[in-house]
């Protein structure tokens, strides 16, 4: 028989009997849902991952090419120089402007010339009174009544007088500065009117129709050319502006400097080019592109290899997909790419992407790409 304190607990049995059935379907539709989403994620992040170990591979090339190897060089003209003052005096007159072009005798600079004007009429005084003196002596030692000696004397009078008057006439004539050959004129360094030193530099004049262009050489790399150049051949090298176009025309090494810099280790060497459109100005800067005759070289991209210490390394894919990496030796390196002198074949198959994501004696799936789609846009290599 139930007693009155059962009642409460049978009720509260019968209510709370729903609520759990209904918490249960919830935990369960949950665990559902989690489990899908797991399983979602896992084959996503496995599809994920599949497609980051599809890897780039590539083999390399090998052909007869020319490389160009760059040098930082410096444009100056053939002709370049400063003009001037030869006197001093105030600077009276300027028949030019800076930066224009002038031909060769053409007045560009007046001092003021009262002084040796003035010194030359004194001297033309002088001669007229040496000529006459020598004129009577000599008139009188034709009848003998003056001996030989002071008709020799009145002689080196009238000599001296002569050279004074050149020497005043010179004087004069530095007063007005010409133009010693065709050039362009740089900035003025003095103005009108100033008070000119002797010595005084007034302007610079450069001729641009041939312009030299310096660069150094290491040493290593002059006596590869040593040995490659004819002592009567001239190498001819390509000219690099500023803004990274080529100069339209080609230039010729003419000179080597006949001493090493021994802090450098460097070489200058002195290439020359035409200039008939004056687009090249003295003090311009540039890089010289020397040609590089390599035969049956095996080319590859920089960025196949990585670096183990002071060594270049490849990895090298096998017919199984297995990489392993391989010690190369680099004989030339431009922009972009190294010529290989040892350590591959041209049939070998090497990572072109992706060297760190991976490790040795892995296996890797992959698509094998030509090498020379990837050096479609690189102009540093030149088949031949």
């Amino acid at each position: 028989m139930l007693t009155g304190n059962y009642m409460p607990v049978l009720f509260y049995s019968c209510i709370n009997q729903p609520v759990k059935i209904n918490l249960m379907r919830r935990l369960l539709i949950t665990a559902i849902g989690a489990i899908i989403l797991f399983f979602s994620s896992c084959s996503q992040h496995e599809t994920e991952k599949e497609k980051e170990t599809t890897f780039m591979v590539t083999s390399p090339i090998q052909t007869d090419t020319t490389i160009f190897k760059e040098y930082v060089a410096q444009i100056h003209s053939a002709s370049h120089i400063e003009l001037r003052s030869q006197e001093k005096g105030y600077l009276q007159k300027i028949f030019v402007d800076e930066g224009q072009f002038v031909k060769k005798g053409q007045l560009m600079f007046k001092l003021m010339p009262a002084i040796f004007e003035a010194e030359v009429g004194k001297a033309k005084a002088e001669l007229n009174f040496a000529e006459i003196e020598f004129k009577n002596t000599k008139g009188l030692a034709d009848n003998n009544v003056v001996s030989k000696s002071e008709l020799s004397m009145a002689k080196a009078k009238l000599d001296k007088a002569k050279a004074e008057l050149q020497l005043a006439q010179a004087h004069l004539a530095f007063t007005e500065i010409r133009a010693p050959f065709d050039g362009i004129m740089d900035k003025f360094h003095t103005r009108l009117g100033s008070l000119v030193d002797e010595g005084e530099l007034l302007t610079s004049l450069s001729d641009n129709s041939k312009m030299w262009v310096y660069f150094n050489v290491a040493e290593a790399e002059y006596l590869d050319y040593i040995k490659k150049v004819k002592s009567n051949e001239k190498q001819k090298v390509l000219l690099k502006m500023a803004n990274k176009e080529l100069f339209e025309t080609n230039g010729y090494v003419e000179t080597i400097e006949a001493d090493f810099n021994n802090e450098t280790g460097n070489i200058a060497f002195r290439a020359a080019f035409q200039n008939p459109k004056g687009i090249l100005r003295h003090g311009e800067t540039g890089n010289i592109m020397m040609p590089i005759q390599l035969k049956n070289a095996i080319i590859i991209p920089q960025k196949s290899t990585f670096d183990v210490l002071d060594k270049k390394y490849v990895y090298i894919v096998d017919e199984k997909g297995v990489i392993t990496s391989s010690q190369i030796t680099i004989a030339q390196e431009v922009p972009h790419l190294y010529v290989v002198a040892s350590g591959l074949k041209p049939t070998d198959k090497i990572l072109l992407e992706g060297l760190g994501k991976v490790k040795n004696n892995e296996k890797i799936k992959y698509n094998f790409v030509s090498l020379e789609k990837e050096l479609a846009g690189i102009k540093n290599i030149h088949a031949e």
